[in-house]
């Protein structure tokens, strides 16, 4: 039987759209990255704004304990003054029944721009309205960006605010802050206070501006793990899940971390440079020394042992409902015993 589960054009489409000034009267915006979404709908509002001569014709409704009809009534009456209305419908997830929206998205109203706002991803895009609104080009995904698209996205961020951010050290920057993008925004914003009238976001500045605001990151928690250092250890990864680091993400980079740890003793073998040496097990080249003391006091044996606590932290935080900080003080005893 043929696979029919509709994909959901990305939010990124829409901003490309939205930016050159081509409006649609309706958008759909859903999906887990509420980043995303906000930012999607702070960018069309900037571009439906200056079109809007009356405050009347701006309206936030807010979806629970209304109806779809009433909302798409509201959105099809004609501008006080303007030659558009802007119509914003928030926690559109609460509503059940949207087969209202069938008719409405067949024909929408040139005057009026509708957004939805869908936090959460759409378990049925198969069903019959959210097939019409992918095919009519009204319904937009934001996924979280990893990897690649989000160094480049921190980059741009980071030129938007007229600083160069070169991409070692935006990885670094997402390694020590993580992936959520407010965090991210919010760190490079106290570094750019810190720098003032420099331009260029360095390794050094990240680490110093860490260091100056007295945050603990989770470079400070591998250096500890690196130095078998059990109470700094402990102390940290609490610290940094109060800061709100997912537990999840300190099993990542330290997962990362030991995977790293085991090839050291083969990269010393060929003789690479630091530069090289730091691509491969996967750190900042300013990191690499903490690996190479760290090697000398875990042996093979250790590294396989932190493996196997690593995997089963994971496994824990993923399956069942156990205390995030009581899984974590059990995997840094593990890892140090």
């Amino acid at each position: 039987m043929a696979n029919n589960k509709r994909l959901i054009p990305s939010i990124l489409e829409a901003v490309k759209e939205i930016k050159k000034g081509k409006l649609k009267p309706l958008y759909y915006f859903s999906g887990e990255d509420s980043f995303g979404i906000d930012a999607a709908y702070k960018l069309l509002e900037q571009k439906v704004t200056p079109l809007l001569t009356s405050d009347f014709d701006r309206e936030i409704i807010y979806s629970e304990g209304k109806t779809l009809p009433d909302i798409l009534n509201s959105a099809s009456a004609f501008p006080f003054g303007s030659s558009k209305k802007l119509v914003v419908v928030k926690e559109s997830e609460k509503i059940k029944d949207k087969k209202s929206l069938l008719t409405y998205a067949a024909s929408p109203p040139e005057f009026t721009v509708l957004i939805f706002l869908h936090y959460g991803k759409i378990s049925n895009p198969e069903s019959e309205v959210y097939k019409n609104l992918i095919d009519a080009g009204f319904l937009f995904e934001a996924k979280e960006l990893k990897g690649k698209n989000l160094v480049d996205w921190l980059i741009d961020y980071a030129e938007s605010k007229r600083k160069v951010l070169k991409e070692d050290n935006a990885q670094l920057l997402i390694d020590i802050a993580g992936e959520n993008r407010n965090l991210l925004e919010t760190q490079v914003e106290k570094i750019i206070t810190f720098l003032r009238e420099e331009k260029e976001i360095n390794h050094k500045v990240i680490n110093e501006v860490t260091s100056a605001l007295k945050e603990f990151s989770i470079f400070d928690l591998q250096n500890a793990v690196a130095k078998k250092d059990k109470q700094n250890s402990l102390s940290i990864a609490l610290k940094l899940m109060d800061s709100g680091i997912e537990p999840t993400f300190i099993i990542y980079m330290l997962t990362k971390f030991f995977t790293g740890l085991s090839r050291v003793n083969e990269i010393k073998e060929q003789k690479l440079n630091v530069y090289a040496a730091s691509r491969i097990v996967g750190t900042h080249f300013a990191f690499y020394d903490s690996y190479l003391k760290a090697r000398s006091l875990y042996s093979d044996e250790k590294i396989f042992i932190a493996a196997q606590a690593l995997f089963k932290a994971d496994l824990l935080t993923k399956t069942t409902s156990s205390n995030p900080k009581n899984v974590i003080a059990i995997l840094i005893a593990e890892i140090l015993e």
